[in-house]
């Protein structure tokens, strides 16, 4: 699943603590750079100017509320 959110460098801790919430890879991505979104250095490395791309392969109910709260539409 792919969501294109919109984040803030003051929301990262909040969104690196949902992520490593799943039991399932995440990474976040812009342009050719991807991370693991579990990792709270490597998305604080990411441009936040940018709309970034989530990519995850399982399903978390809590997650995905979460993540609709950065959505933007496409």
């Amino acid at each position: 699943m792919k969501h294109r959110i919109k984040l803030r460098p003051v929301e990262v801790k909040d969104f690196v603590a949902a992520a490593s919430k799943c039991n399932f890879d995440v990474d976040i991505a812009y342009n050719r750079y991807i991370v693991d979104a579990k990792s709270i250095v490597g998305v604080l490395g990411l441009d936040f100017n940018q709309i970034l791309t989530v990519s995850y392969s399982g399903y978390d109910a809590e997650f995905e509320q979460f993540m609709n709260r950065f959505a933007v539409a496409c």
